[in-house]
């Protein structure tokens, strides 16, 4: 019986010889469609090479007229070969003439033919191109044929990422698959950054595509899905993973795609035509991503992500690769991932990163935490990321704006190594006013402190001229430890906080989780609105051993000095006065067994609900101090969930409502003799800043970075102009006054820079 693989395996053999051989990339892809063309028994055999315009150049040919090389071409979608682009699937018909599909192009000569069979040129599901033969006799190709064609076409990708098709001299556009992208995602940190893309999972890039031992492939394959499965099903028994739902329905997911037989199947029978084990996972991987990205399902997208991961792991087993890019982190980097985790982003030199794009990733996801403490420009929602760029690529984060450019141009990369040498000299002048107070024109004193979270943050102290730490997050040190940190290990790092901070007093805020800041050992339920729900004091005081320990470990810490603890999402008054019960029952039981307590011990809230409003005489009767926490507030105010994109920009942080809101707290606290700080998003912008200071505010709190802008929009205004021309906008009966147009025009008029 004939050997139906005969021909197909000659072709490969074929393919290795002019692999090895030493010759240009043109003179490599003309002796390819020659082999193709006589090993497939075709008239025609061409290569058509998508550009950066959206065409598909003819690029090499046997059977048509040589003249047309690099001279005609294709839209994608428009004729036979376009169609193949626009599908990523190959097409293997007779007739061509008669598809709705087909366009003639008199000047490549292809008159005459009754068979057609395509394949796209896919690498990591981008498309390349397209390779395609074509005969005058109707025939139909067989699946070896067509599967042959297919692993030319992944040796054709390549060529083409080696960069060897860029060599090739060329009278029109630049290739495709270096084309400037630009991609839109949410700013996380802001800030720019330039340098080159390292993929945190980077690509297992298969260099050995051909075998000539298919048993021996077929045998390595089967191996290292057996020790993926095994590996997925260890992982699996784990008692953590058990305990909690996210990791484990991950990992079976996984676990699911590695025991598929039809998956194993597909790259069992590409191993079969001539391929390697990693060259046919590859293979088939790339057929799955070039085909589900082009879904905008999200489930879909999803299990992509799923192929992906699966895809990479069987990758590494089969060449021994480690799993993330450490290694590859020689300078200028910009961190590319799917997602990371916090510890993930710590393993990374500092130094050589210059920012970091997620695919996922939000604002208070725990790398974020970690990258805004580190000064690192960030970017998460960059949708399909991994997927537009190879490790090494120029790649900048405009993190300030929330976009992305791969492979920019010489003008773009221009325009932000510019834009990065403006804020080098802006925060050369901020460091200059470190040290000034942060004075109005007319002598009001301003104190800025900045917000923190974690010991790497305390340096920041010193570099920004902060006043102090008018919010510590606590929750941090919990967010990043995989299990409960222990009354100890709490006490240490808040001695160290006190002792980072020189003097300078700090503010702590009690554990602030549930909602979206998810602790892996703490089991909660899943809740329909998690910003409203079981979170914050909420959690303390129904879990009182966990607050109790926390509050223990503070007073501890702050033996012979003053310690200010504040309670966040507090509702009511009665709130406020548990919490401080179980404070007092702390001091009890540390003066009884001889600890030295704190010097001073001021209790405070941070009002966030707007419940607190109507109860403002009684809390500030009983509280030491006010924190006002504007982001919840002001999405509980406004009834606009902040994570929500289609409501988060809905209104105006100075809307006249809002601003009332603020004043009336402000009044409150000035009346009471009460101390209030703001610690929100809206301090750290320098024209908001104005607005807090124009109704009342002399405390506010911040990032770090934002206090030299906001300092030196201080000192270039007259508070007293301010109020002047705010106050009778916030007056009843004003109508809807536009509070930012104003301050925008007042700024101007004064040259305030914001």
């Amino acid at each position: 019986m004939r050997d139906t693989l005969a021909g197909p395996r000659q072709l490969i053999k074929q393919l290795h010889a002019v692999m090895a051989a030493p010759m240009d990339a043109q003179d490599r892809l003309d002796r390819i469609v020659r082999i193709i063309a006589d090993n497939m028994v075709a008239e025609v055999s061409s290569l058509y090479v998508l550009r950066a315009d959206g065409v598909l150049e003819l690029y090499a040919t046997h059977g048509l007229n040589a003249s047309a090389v690099h001279r005609a071409g294709l839209r994608v979608g428009e004729g036979l070969v376009g169609r193949v682009a626009k599908t990523a699937q190959p097409l293997n018909i007779t007739n061509p003439r008669a598809h709705p599909s087909f366009a003639y192009l008199p000047e490549i000569g292809e008159d005459d033919f009754n068979t057609f069979l395509g394949v796209p040129v896919l690498r990591a599901g981008r498309m390349i191109g397209v390779l395609t033969v074509q005969n005058r006799a109707p025939k139909r190709y067989d699946n070896e044929e067509v599967e042959a064609l297919q692993t030319t076409a992944m040796v054709i990708a390549e060529i083409a990422g080696t960069g060897d098709l860029e060599k090739i001299p060329q009278p029109t556009a630049a290739l495709d698959i270096k084309r400037q992208l630009h991609v839109s995602g949410v700013a996380l940190c802001e800030g720019v950054g330039l340098g080159r893309a390292v993929l945190h999972e980077p690509r297992v890039i298969v260099t050995r595509l051909l075998t000539d031992d298919v048993d021996f492939e077929l045998s390595r394959l089967e191996t290292a899905l057996d020790k993926i499965r095994g590996n997925l099903v260890a992982h699996l028994s784990r008692d953590e993973v058990q305990a909690e739902s996210a990791p484990r329905d991950v990992l079976e997911a996984f676990l699911m795609i590695a025991e598929d037989r039809g998956w194993a199947r597909k790259m069992a029978d590409v191993v079969r035509s001539g391929l390697t084990a990693e060259a046919a996972v590859e293979r088939v991987q790339s057929d799955n991503r070039a085909r589900l990205m082009r879904s905008t399902d999200r489930l879909v997208r999803e299990r992509l992500h799923d192929l992906d991961d699966i895809a990479n792991r069987l990758l590494r087993e089969l060449m021994g690769r480690s799993s993330t890019s450490l290694a590859q982190v020689t300078g200028d980097a910009i961190i590319v991932a799917r997602t990371m985790g916090a510890a993930e982003l710590l393993d990374y030199d500092r130094a050589r990163i210059r920012g970091l794009i997620m695919e996922e990733g939000s604002p208070a996801s725990h790398v974020t935490l970690i990258a805004r403490a580190l000064g690192i420009p960030t970017i998460g929602q960059a949708s399909g990321v991994t997927s537009m760029v190879e490790s090494g690529e120029a790649i900048i984060v405009d993190a300030d704006g929330g976009d992305v450019h791969i492979r920019p141009s010489a003008d773009v990369e221009n325009v932000f190594a510019e834009k990065v040498r403006f804020r080098a000299r802006r925060q050369a002048q901020y460091r200059r006013l470190r040290n000034l107070p942060a004075v109005t024109r007319d002598g009001v004193e301003v104190t800025l402190s900045m917000n923190a979270g974690m010991l790497a943050d305390m340096p920041h102290l010193r570099e920004s001229g902060a006043a102090g730490v008018g919010l510590f997050r606590t929750e941090v040190l919990f967010m990043l430890s995989p299990t409960l940190p222990r009354p100890r290990e709490q006490e240490q790092l808040y001695r160290k906080i006190y002792e980072e901070a020189e003097g300078r007093p700090v503010s702590f805020r009690s554990l602030d989780v549930g909602g979206d800041k998810v602790l892996p050992y703490l089991r909660t339920m899943e809740e329909e609105n998690p910003a409203m729900g079981w979170r914050a004091i909420r959690l303390g005081l129904d879990r009182p051993g966990l607050l109790r320990s926390q509050i223990r470990a503070l007073l501890k810490a702050s033996a012979g000095r003053e310690l200010k603890l504040m309670f966040p999402m507090v509702t009511t008054v009665d709130e406020f006065n548990a919490s401080r019960a179980l404070v007092d029952r702390e001091r009890r039981f540390l003066h009884q067994h001889g600890y030295q307590l704190p010097d001073t011990l001021k209790l405070g809230v941070m009002l966030e609900t707007p419940s607190l409003l109507f109860e403002l005489e009684e809390l500030l009767a009983v509280v030491d101090f006010v924190s006002v926490g504007t982001n919840d507030l002001y999405q509980f105010a406004m009834a606009a969930d902040r994570s929500n994109v289609r409501v988060a920009g809905r209104f105006d942080t100075l809307s006249q409502s809002f601003v009332r809101i603020l004043k009336r707290i402000a009044d409150a606290c000035r009346e009471a003799n009460v101390p209030v700080t703001v610690c929100g998003d809206l301090a750290s912008r320098p024209l908001e800043a104005l607005c807090l200071m124009g109704i009342g505010y002399t405390e506010l709190s911040m990032p770090p970075a934002a206090i030299g802008p906001v300092k030196t929009a201080i000192r270039a205004t007259d508070l007293g102009r301010l109020r002047a021309r705010l106050w009778p906008r916030l007056e009843p009966g004003r109508g809807s006054d536009d509070i930012r147009h104003l301050l925008s025009r007042f700024a101007d008029a004064h040259d305030i820079p914001v």
